[in-house]
This record gives C-alpha cells, sequence and structure tokens, in this order.
C-alpha cells in the first residue's frame, strides 16, 4: 500500500509535535533512495527517516540503524553542506497531497541567517527529496530534466513548482451526500467509483466506507437508490469523524504473516484469519510496516553492484571451462595425426611434391586405404613431419589442459561459495569483507587510496544445549580463519557437503562432544547454507586435525579425507534458539 494524503497528514502531526526547535546534529544517506536525519532537541535525540524508495515511500522516526557506506554519496554532501546545525523552524505538509515541507533555519557561507526547505515529495514511483533555498531548487536527489518530463522539471536552479494535482475533490474538503452522488454517476462497482471520485485517502478507506455502509454486497454505484446512498455518506462521514479526532493508526496482516494493509482506523472489510495491530503512533506503524521489506531492499541495492560483477566472473568461468572440454575433445584425436605422420614416413617413395593428397594402405587397420591430405608448398617429408608436429602440440595441449580444467573446476566451486555469500550477506559490512577477497584474489581492481583496510568480523557464535560453543564463519576469509588458525586438533568440523556453506566448528575445549551438540552443530552448517531449505542434507564432519589445504586452493576451501556424514533436515528456528543461550 501507497502512503495517502490522509495517514501523512497524522503522521507529519507528530513529527512536527517532537521536531520543534529541533538542530540537525548529523546527516547520512544508507541508500540512494533514504535520508536519515539525526536530530537534537532539548530532552532527546531523534533519528528522522525520509524515504523516497517508490514502494516505501514515507517519512517517520526510526530507532533502527542503518549501515552507511564508507564514501557519503554527493546528495549527502550536499545535504550536510547546507543543513547541518540547521533549527527546525516548521513541519507542514501541502494539503490535500502527499508532500512534505521541513524549514531549516541555517548559516550560509557567508555567515547570515537562512530558510532552506526540504521538500518530502512521496508520490509513489515519482517520489523525490528536493532541496530549496528562495524557491529555488538547490538540486534534487532525483534530478528530472527535459527528457524525462516536459511538465515539470527538478534542477539546480530552477523554480520549484507543485506537481500537477488530480481534478478530483478532496476526501475531507466537500461534504459527503457530494461525494456520494459524484460517484453514483459512474457505471462502476461503489467502491471503484468512489475511489475515482476523490483525492486524498488510499482505496482502503474508500472500501471501508463501502463496507460499513452494505457489508459484502454492494450494488453499482449508478444503481443505488436514495436510502443506499444516504447509508454510504453516513460511513464517510464516521469515518472522517475518526479522522478528526486523531485516529489510530492501525497495520493489518495476511493469515499467513504477510503485512497487507494500514491507516488511521481499524477496518472492518478483513476476515476473521487478518491480524489487526494498533501501534503507538503513526511513525512506528510505519516503521513496523515496512521494516523488513525495506531492510531486505537495502541489502538487494548494495549488494546488487557485486552480485552482478561476482555472477558475471562466474559465467565466464563456465564458458571458459566449456572452451577447454571442447579443446581436450579435439585433442583426443590426435592419434590420427600421429598416424599419418608414420604412413607417409614410410611411403615417401610414393609421393613427390607438389600433390594435394595420397591414398595410402594403412597396415594398423588391415590394410584398408586412407587418404591423406597433403600440402602442395611442402615435400613428402615435410608433410610427414607437419603432422608430427601437429601431434605433439595436441598432446601437449592435452597435458595442459587437463591441468586447466582441474584448476576451472576449483574456480567454479569458489565462485559459487562467493555467490552464496553475496546473495545471503547480512549487511554492508558484510558485503565489504566479500569485496576484500575478491581483490586479494585478483578479481576486482584495488585502489590503494580509496580502499580502507577494516577490521575483520567476528565469527557468528552460538552455544548449543550442552554448552559448547559453536562458531560459524561468515564468508570465505572468515571460514579459513576459523578452520585453519581459530579451531584446534579435536575441535570438530562441519560443512555441508558438495555446496555452498559456512565453516561451522564446536570448540571441544578437550572434552568429548555429545551426540546432541554434533547434531545442533550440523544444523547450523546447513542453515548457513545454500541448502538452507533441503531435505537429508548431507553434511560431512571431522576433527579440525585432519583439515588440511595447499597453496593452490583458494580462500576457504579446504582438502580432507578422514570424516563421516551425516543427513540433516534443518529446523530454521534453531539458529535463535542457540543465539539466545
Amino acid at each position: 500500500m501507497a502512503l495517502d494524503a490522509a495517514t501523512l497528514a497524522l503522521a507529519v502531526g507528530e513529527i512536527r509535535e517532537k521536531l520543534l526547535d529541533a538542530r540537525i546534529a548529523k546527516i547520512f544517506e544508507p541508500t540512494r533512495d533514504e535520508l536519515l536525519l539525526t536530530l537534537r532537541t532539548r530532552t532527546e535525540t531523534l533519528a528522522l527517516l525520509l524515504s523516497a524508495r517508490s514502494g516505501s515511500a514515507r517519512v517517520c522516526f526510526t530507532r533502527e540503524s542503518f549501515e552507511n557506506p564508507d564514501t557519503p554519496p554527493g546528495f549527502c554532501m550536499l545535504m550536510r553542506k547546507y543543513l547541518t546545525g540547521g533549527k527546525v523552524l516548521d513541519v507542514r505538509r501541502e494539503p490535500g497531497d502527499r508532500i512534505v515541507y521541513f524549514d531549516f533555519q541555517c548559516t550560509n557561507e557567508m555567515g547570515d541567517l537562512v530558510t532552506n526547505t526540504l521538500c518530502a515529495e512521496l508520490m509513489g514511483r515519482y517520489s523525490n527529496l528536493v532541496l530549496v533555498q528562495n524557491g529555488r531548487i538547490v538540486d534534487a536527489l532525483k534530478r528530472v530534466d527535459f527528457e524525462d518530463s516536459d511538465v515539470r522539471q527538478l534542477l539546480p536552479g530552477l523554480a520549484y513548482t507543485l506537481p500537477p494535482k488530480p481534478a478530483r475533490p478532496d476526501f475531507f474538503s466537500v461534504s459527503s451526500a457530494s461525494l456520494v452522488a459524484a460517484a453514483c454517476e459512474k457505471p462502476l462497482p461503489v467502491a471503484d467509483a468512489l475511489i475515482k471520485t476523490v483525492s486524498g485517502v488510499g482505496p482502503v478507506v474508500s472500501r471501508e466506507a463501502v463496507w460499513r455502509a452494505f457489508g459484502e454486497t454492494a450494488a453499482l454505484a449508478a444503481e443505488l437508490d436514495a436510502a443506499q446512498q444516504a447509508r454510504l455518506a453516513q460511513a464517510i462521514d464516521a469515518l472522517r469523524a475518526e479522522y478528526e479526532a486523531g485516529g489510530t493508526p492501525v497495520s493489518v496482516k495476511a493469515p499467513e504473516g504477510r503485512p497487507v494493509e494500514y491507516t488511521f482506523f481499524r477496518p472492518q472489510q478483513y476476515g476473521a484469519g487478518f491480524v489487526l495491530t494498533e501501534w503507538p503512533s503513526f511513525s512506528e506503524m510505519l516503521e513496523g510496516y515496512y521494516a523488513e521489506k525495506d531492510r531486505a531492499e537495502r541489502l538487494r541495492t548494495k549488494g546488487k553492484e557485486l552480485h552482478k560483477a561476482v555472477h558475471n566472473l562466474y559465467e565466464r568461468a563456465v564458458r571458459k571451462q566449456a572452451a577447454r572440454r571442447d579443446e581436450l575433445a579435439a585433442s583426443e584425436k590426435s592419434e590420427t595425426l600421429r598416424l599419418y605422420g608414420e604412413l607417409l614416413s614410410a611411403n615417401l617413395y610414393q609421393m613427390e611434391k607438389g600433390m594435394q593428397r595420397v591414398t595410402l594402405p594403412n597396415w594398423y587397420d588391415g590394410g584398408k586405404e586412407v587418404t591423406i591430405s597433403l600440402d602442395a608448398r611442402y615435400s613428402p617429408s615435410q608433410n610427414a613431419q607437419r603432422y608430427f608436429k601437429e601431434y605433439k602440440k595436441k598432446q601437449t595441449a592435452a597435458r595442459m589442459l587437463a591441468e586447466l580444467l582441474t584448476s576451472g573446476e576449483q574456480e567454479i566451486a569458489y565462485l559459487e561459495t562467493v555467490l552464496y555469500e553475496v546473495e545471503s550477506a547480512s549487511g554492508e559490512a558484510a558485503l565489504n569483507e566479500i569485496r576484500a577477497e575478491l581483490k586479494s584474489q585478483g578479481y576486482l581492481k584495488y585502489y590503494k587510496q580509496r580502499d580502507k583496510k577494516q577490521k575483520p568480523a567476528d565469527f557468528l557464535r552460538f552455544v548449543s544445549s550442552d554448552g559448547f560453543e559453536i562458531l560459524v564463519g561468515r564468508n570465505n576469509i572468515q571460514n579459513e580463519r576459523l578452520t585453519l588458525h581459530t579451531a584446534r586438533g579435536r575441535d570438530l568440523w562441519f560443512h555441508t557437503k558438495n555446496a555452498p556453506g559456512s565453516h561451522t566448528v564446536v570448540m571441544s575445549e578437550g572434552r568429548a562432544i555429545p551426540d546432541r551438540t554434533k547434531e545442533e552443530a550440523a544444523q547450523l552448517a546447513v542453515l548457513f547454507s545454500s541448502q538452507a531449505h533441503g531435505i537429508k542434507v548431507p553434511v560431512d564432519y571431522t576433527e579440525v586435525k585432519n583439515i588440511r589445504k595447499t597453496g593452490g586452493l583458494k580462500p576457504g576451501m579446504v582438502l580432507y579425507d578422514l570424516y563421516e556424514t551425516a543427513y540433516i533436515t534443518p529446523d530454521a528456528a534453531l539458529a535463535e534458539t542457540l543465539a539466545k543461550r
């Protein structure tokens, strides 16, 4: 659901009450569609999120912690220049529209006091953040030029103008009877007719008015009689009264737990299986509704470029491997070249220079005749030597290709693990570790000035039901550090068989490890692997002393011979249970 003007108005009222006279302390841009302002009042510090993402545009307070990019984007630096230290003068909205204005009193380069306005336009896929000074645009998060729109441009230096509004009355500005009368002119179901008649509210409000008036059954709007129109007008008035009283922030979840709606009243249109949740404030409602969706979207956005790079590397490695196999198959026919060379050498007296082919008996195949192509430029002896030389080249290529195929399989397996790690990364820090790993292996370019050495993240730590510590690596570098440097000889090592995943180690501390702990460690090894949703997944386990690594192996890849295999059906709740111990 998109944020409508009515719910936005109530949220802005809450925000204004808390932010007046607050000052901006910090400004961050966690993703290209979001701006995070840290503001300090006399009594508390608040974090205000302004999101211009098309599927979740909103302004609200947030308690979520964000991972910010190492290098602030250009728009973030601009906001810091113009707004840092600014005092909130007012928070207002455009009546009947989804635009919020944040007026800040700031000091310019000359030391003069100026008013800068940050306009949050929360209009679906047209959502944007625009900084305005004296009616002129300083800059916009998403610039709109003449190629993007011939109606309204958002470029530095242009006058700031409002977007065009639909020619429909506002839900709260005209009488309910007038709204109903206008809707009844349309040959549509009542809810659809009401949606296309009014502005300022979302479809949930129109559907609720129809539900409260008629329940599940409702005729076409054009077929409503006077009594039915009066009932619909009463339902609209009741919703207006709830809004005027301040509303109740409520979100709705489907029976399977999926968020489906939020609004300023307790909706009656949903069945018994739906769960309605009341929130203390509209900010908390918006944050709670969008939190999980946005968290996944932020990570997807941040990892998109890296995922594309790794996927391209993987596809290229697969193509190279296929070409090598084809070349090896061709080189396996080299015995024919040797045969032709021997036949030519044994029958030089039958040939002369300038011949293009010769037919000779093949005594290796019962005397059957074989036709051999010749190069007319060379003598018979030189043609024979050319076949022997080509034979030796094919033999050498076959030996080299066998080695390349082995290293190619290792590279493909390694890139599969990296691809899994990018897809399952928990945040920007994890993605940065993967980038550093790829740079160390020569897959990505290393920029000495730009790439700062970062402190390695800790392993995931769990405690088994028997009190044993279980460590899980987050990526290949951590897997290698865990297995080869942190774990010791009698510690027990687990890994999903023939699949990308984390190294998992039970720290034995010299004690015998019970079967229950072994099973829990195997479960974690599966849960933190590409087989997390599988059934009866094979997991190899062995003592760390049996693990070895040769210099030619990629990070996170090890060798072991002595091991046992357990078959595990993963329990998704286990990781959370063990992490709480």
